[in-house]
């Protein structure tokens, strides 16, 4: 066969097309004057347009080859098919070179099941979304694994609270097989031979019988479409309206799909936050009462009330509370168990939603009194203004004293900081002074890139390091001359101290005996320089030099005076001394 090729079926298989918007889908159905379509492939795939082709391929594979080449597989199978056969049951069934059956359409059910058909342990049939489109729908029919057969919701999680039908396993010859190995029990027993049965969009799971030009419906799980669970979607109530339900939204809420009702409701107004308290402003809601509904959602709050006001009025003040249901019921405390009128809060979204005329309930819904939700903060604004004002000068007022005080606090901080700061400073330096005293380097001529520094001592630190002038080396005719030690007695040096001339010790020396700079100067041309130092023991040399720098440093002419660094450096005996020229 060509892998092109399309592929030929038994005359007893249609080709039925129905129209699903612009677009067409091919669909497999028995061969009936009126042609039901009973299985659909890739149900949930886009609608192909009428160029699409139905090709066997070498390989063995059963492709559907949409215009563009894009191929998607009818049949998911490991093992290559040889060929295809479509049996008188309604079957479509795939084998292999032996003879052997690989797939088959019975055994991947979408929406109907034939005759002899079997519906094995864990599997389930999908409604459609219509009569025209079969994509998956909102509802299934569960084969169970514990033999029960139980109708869902779709999109839930197959939960007790979610079952809407149920019955143990049941056979009816020539109509539904389901097969249990241990049980052979018969739900439904039918005394003729039906064409199929369907799950349809309606989720009532009918029995049809297709009879040449008529189709009828022999049976179905439920009589009313509001038996059905969830139907109608969220926050919607189903209401009988002959064969096709009316969905009505609860007070509070409004269609989310105004064309496709059942898709449920959403609540038509904005909810402004909850106070402090959880207490709801209550000026902008209301509360509408039903009576005879009912919904099936666990409530987040139960209490036990001796009214119903009471409850209507609780619901309104909880921001929380949407709905709330006042009944007859029991409430266990887990400590004691009693009966009572309860009153059942809820939130949204409302879930099965219904009429309930077995017992006497009373719903309440809270409303908004103003749909707009920029009037409904409007009107919360002026209703707190005066409240808010008082609260916000309140507060303007307890801010700027924090302000003052915590701006005077870090101005005092600042300042207590910046006096240690400066104790701390001074303290450091204070003893790395006396560090630099007792370690000698204080007073030391040092020579930092040809500089001298000079230290002057105070009268207390020579005292110190004469010890009180204890120790007498000679004395001069201005003052005695005493033996000191610095650097903690390392460097031994003679310190001076002039004394105060007086006349009773020194007697009066007239102006014309005082020694001028004319007579130093002829002493030193005449070598002489004793007469300058009478009574005192000096060394010839450095009494010299000392005359040569002073006799430097009186020059008439300032060119010729030294700088103090050279005098320095003379005195010091770095530098040599020329003789000076004589004074004019």
């Amino acid at each position: 066969m060509d892998s092109m090729s399309i592929v030929v079926l038994p005359i007893i298989l249609s080709m039925m097309t129905f129209q699903i918007g612009e677009t067409t889908k091919k669909v497999l159905s028995k061969g009936n004057v009126i042609s039901p379509v009973v299985w659909t492939a890739n149900r949930d795939v886009t609608p192909v347009n009428d160029q699409a082709n139905l090709l066997f391929t070498y390989s063995g594979k059963l492709l559907l080859r949409i215009e563009q080449g894009y191929e998607k597989p009818i049949a998911n199978i490991s093992n290559s098919a040889s060929s295809a056969s479509m049996l008188d049951s309604g079957n479509f069934v795939l084998y292999n070179n032996s003879s052997g059956i690989v797939w088959e359409s019975f055994k991947h059910p979408t929406d109907t099941m034939l005759q002899d058909q079997v519906l094995l342990p864990g599997r389930q049939l999908f409604s459609s979304v219509s009569e025209t489109n079969h994509s998956t729908g909102r509802f299934h029919l569960k084969m169970q694994v514990d033999g029960n057969l139980v109708l869902y919701p779709s999109n839930t999680e197959d939960r007790g609270m979610d079952v809407y039908w149920a019955s143990d396993t049941w056979s009816s010859t020539g109509l539904l097989c389901i097969v249990d190995t241990s049980s052979s029990d018969i739900v439904r027993s039918l005394n003729d031979l039906y064409s199929h049965v369907i799950l349809d969009k309606a989720n009532n799971g009918k029995v049809k019988d297709v009879r040449h030009d008529k189709v009828s419906v022999v049976w179905s799980a439920l009589q009313y479409p509001c038996e059905v669970k969830g139907v109608c979607g969220f926050n919607s109530l189903c209401i009988p309206n002959g064969a096709k339900p009316k969905c009505v939204c609860v007070p509070g809420t409004e269609y989310a799909n105004p064309n496709r009702r059942y898709l449920g409701c959403l609540r038509n107004y904005s909810q402004m936050a909850c106070g402090s308290d959880g207490k709801e402003n209550v000026t902008l809601y209301s509360v509408t009462k039903l009576e005879n509904i009912s919904w099936q959602d666990i409530p987040y709050e139960e209490i036990k009330m001796s009214n119903w006001e009471n409850c209507s009025q609780s619901c309104l003040e909880d921001c929380n509370c949407v709905a709330a249901i006042f009944e007859l019921n029991d409430i266990n405390t887990g400590y004691d168990i009693y009966f009572g009128h309860v009153c059942m809060k809820q939130k949204l979204p409302l879930r099965y939603v219904k009429r309930d005329f077995k017992e006497s309930k009373m719903a309440f819904f809270k409303v908004s009194n103003i749909r707009n939700t920029r009037e409904i903060r409007n009107k919360s604004t002026v209703d707190r203004t005066s409240e808010e004002r008082s609260k916000v000068s309140a507060t303007n007022k307890k801010v700027l004293t924090e302000i003052l005080v915590l701006a005077l606090g870090f101005t005092m901080l600042s300042c207590v900081a910046l006096a240690i700061s400066g104790f701390y400073i001074i303290k450091i330096r204070v003893l790395w002074y006396k560090k630099l005293r007792d370690d000698g380097t204080l007073g030391n001529m040092t020579y930092d890139h040809g500089e001298v520094t000079l230290r002057v001592f105070s009268y207390n630190e020579l005292k110190r390091a004469t010890n009180g002038f204890k120790e007498e080396l000679g004395k001069g005719s201005f003052g005695a001359v005493y033996k000191g030690s610095l650097n903690k007695g390392k460097k031994v040096v003679a310190v001076k101290r002039l004394e105060k001339l007086v006349e009773e010790e020194h007697g009066y020396i007239n102006p014309e005996e005082i020694v001028l700079s004319n007579w130093v100067s002829k002493c030193f041309a005449a070598g002489e320089l004793k007469k300058l130092v009478i009574g005192e023991e000096v060394d010839n040399t450095t009494l010299d030099n000392l005359v040569k720098v002073g006799l430097w440093c009186i020059q008439d002419e300032p060119a010729l005076r030294p700088s103090m660094k050279s005098v320095v450096l003379m005195l010091e005996g770095i530098s040599d001394v020329s003789i000076p020229p004589c004074p004019t």
